[in-house]
């Protein structure tokens, strides 16, 4: 048991995979946890969830600066990613970065028959890119690396820009009220279960097609639940997906607990245990709260053998750190890897 920003985690030393899966605070877990409970036993009604739903969007909101009125509530990141990409105007031209997440950019590749196209370049030439295509769409922090995108140089490249802030929102202060498109899911940073996402659409962007659409999209959620004619909510809620009631519940904890703290403290936290195994392994400073190490076969399998949980990604070992690790999983990195 470890408390952390004033919560408990029963997080075990060692545990650096945040960026596939986080684990939640004990309250969140003692919410999702009381949910099944009363589902177990048929005292579960479907309307309860509408509260944690928006209880939910307004704390993501809150987390990547935004209005909870511009935010519709989904899934998963494709899934809302895919209601742009199924909305641009045929021949639209995406950039995105050598390497990038696929949920960001497999939706507008299968676009492909509409002449969407989907160009990679390196980071450092996305600027000079930009000019010529109709949409930017990148992750805020990397997947891979947790590499940290230039959010002021993009604000300034002159293009509609589409956000993935999953790798971000939760350790990471952001204002991202001027970005075109928010995207971002719950299982990762934000401690919920997986199966909750966020679309944030600024209010002069184009709006998505309702491509999937459905009742709880509706005007009156609970009236839209048989026959004709089309009647969804106006403005962004008509993009609501009936939500994933456990992943809603525990988003409804863990958002707006992560929206009222010092994010620039937690920042700080996270990037800081990270840069000092960055330091010790002779790499620069990133100011990222993920670290990717090319290691030896003997390296990585001290590692797993020591206990430390990470992630192979794009061929590198990758190391999460978030609010609730310590200096004693740096140490237990540190000491697997024999730099101390």
């Amino acid at each position: 048991m470890r408390t952390a920003f004033g919560e408990r985690f029963d997080v075990p030393i060692g545990y650096l995979n945040t960026a596939s899966i986080g684990i939640p605070a004990a309250g969140v877990a003692d919410a999702v946890a009381g949910a099944v409970a009363q589902w177990r036993v048929g005292e579960s009604r479907p309307p309860q969830y509408d509260e944690d739903v928006a209880t939910a969007r307004a704390g993501w909101a809150r987390l990547v600066g935004v209005e909870p009125d511009r935010v519709a509530s989904g899934a998963s990141v494709s899934q809302l990613v895919g209601l742009i990409a199924a909305s641009v105007p045929d021949g639209t031209r995406v950039l995105t970065v050598d390497n990038e997440f696929t949920s960001v950019t497999f939706p507008f590749a299968a676009q492909d028959k509409r002449g969407v196209t989907v160009t990679e370049v390196s980071a450092d030439r996305i600027l000079d890119a930009a000019e010529d295509h109709d949409l930017v769409a990148v992750s805020v922090v990397q997947s891979a690396d947790g590499a940290i995108a230039d959010l002021a140089a993009l604000r300034r490249c002159g293009r509609p820009v589409l956000f993935d802030v999953t790798q971000a929102a939760g350790w990471l202060p952001m204002a991202l009220d001027w970005a075109d498109y928010v995207v971002g899911g719950s299982y990762k940073w934000l401690f919920a279960p997986r199966g909750a996402a966020w679309l944030a659409v600024r209010e002069d962007a184009p709006v998505p097609v309702p491509h999937v659409a459905n009742w709880y999209g509706g005007e009156e959620r609970w009236d839209s639940v048989y026959g004709l004619p089309l009647r969804l909510a106006p403005g962004i809620r008509g993009l609501d997906l009936s939500p994933v009631w456990f992943a809603q519940v525990g988003a409804a904890v863990s958002t707006p607990w992560l929206a009222n703290l010092d994010l620039a403290a937690v920042r700080d936290h996270c990037a800081g245990l990270a840069d000092t195994v960055r330091a010790e392994m002779g790499l620069p400073a990133t100011g990222s709260a993920i670290v990717s190490l090319d290691l030896t076969p003997d390296q990585a399998a001290r590692l797993a053998s020591s206990g430390v949980v990470s992630s192979l990604r794009a061929g590198r070992t990758r190391l999460s750190f978030h609010l609730y690790n310590t200096g004693d999983d740096v140490d237990r990195v540190l000491g697997a890897l024999a730099t101390r």
